[in-house]
């Protein structure tokens, strides 16, 4: 699960076609240039939830070139240079079992029903996968006329599909499992919004919110930034293998600031890829 907020939480991805079409196009070409396969995607207008399967551990490289490809293309759609991507880092959840990514899927495609946006989780106008994962159905995207040069390396055009990992059991029990929990989720609040009387913002007020803005509300202080989610027994198991990872390469990294021999456990990216450190083969 994948989560990134926009800086000083503002709308740069508020609902329009040109944004939209150039998130889809940037999720998939990066996507394919690193063998993700996309379970769901939703990006409100300050804020995406994606989740992705990833069968080769090229996850951070993969999130590195999506997030600034999406940064890039919509900066030149704004007309603004700043950085478009909050300060602190993406939130990657490493989903450890089935129920965790049956809920993360719940919980990205209904975000903008919990947060009074729509009363529906098909409603929301702008990138949102429900249909195409519901109905099997993949989308086709161009390349974005504002930033990408015609012609250049990008292709003309992406289909992205939205695929459920066999390692799910059969898609159609994991569709139903998931449109059960959105709909629960719509029932809750639609109870709620009558308890309380308040209203949905929906789809044509948030076409048209500016991208100059940001919530009115304040953003609630948290270091909660899980890493891994699931059963406690999995998610023991998971942290101890983290402890051990982090254990192996502050050694690694000890011995190689002294010019000493040094092999970095498995897993290592930074380092890797720009220093060329020697990393374990098993």
């Amino acid at each position: 699960m994948i989560t990134r907020n926009c800086t000083q939480r503002q709308f740069l991805l508020r609902p329009d076609d040109a944004t939209t079409n150039a998130f889809l196009y940037c999720l998939a070409c990066a996507a394919r240039k690193f063998g993700i396969i996309v379970l769901y995607t939703l990006a409100e207008a300050n804020h995406h939830h994606t989740v992705v399967f990833d069968p080769y551990g090229l996850v951070s490289p993969f999130v590195e070139n999506f997030h600034k490809l999406v940064a890039r293309s919509q900066n030149a759609l704004l007309g603004r240079s700043e950085n478009l991507w909050a300060a602190e880092e993406p939130c990657i959840t490493r989903l450890l079992d089935r129920a965790a990514v049956i809920k993360e899927l719940i919980y990205a495609a209904s975000n903008p029903v919990k947060d009074g946006l729509v009363e529906r989780a098909h409603q929301w106008p702008g990138v949102n996968a429900f249909s195409a994962f519901m109905f099997g159905r993949a989308i086709k995207v161009s390349r974005p006329r504002h930033f990408f040069r015609n012609p250049g390396p990008m292709p003309k055009e992406v289909t992205l599909e939205f695929v459920i990992p066999r390692e799910l059991g059969p898609a159609e029990d994991v569709i139903r499992e998931v449109r059960e929990g959105i709909e629960a989720v719509e029932n809750r609040m639609r109870l709620e919004r009558q308890r309380t009387g308040a209203r949905v913002l929906g789809r044509k007020r948030a076409m048209e919110l500016s991208w100059k803005d940001s919530p009115k509300s304040v953003k609630p202080r948290s270091t909660l930034r899980p890493r891994f989610a699931g059963a406690i027994d999995v998610r023991v198991e998971a942290l101890q293998s983290y402890r051990a990872f982090l254990s192996a390469y502050k050694h690694a990294r000890m011995l190689w600031l002294r010019g000493l021999d040094a092999i970095f456990p498995k897993g290592t990216y930074w380092l890797s890829r720009f220093a060329f450190v020697p990393i374990e083969s098993n």
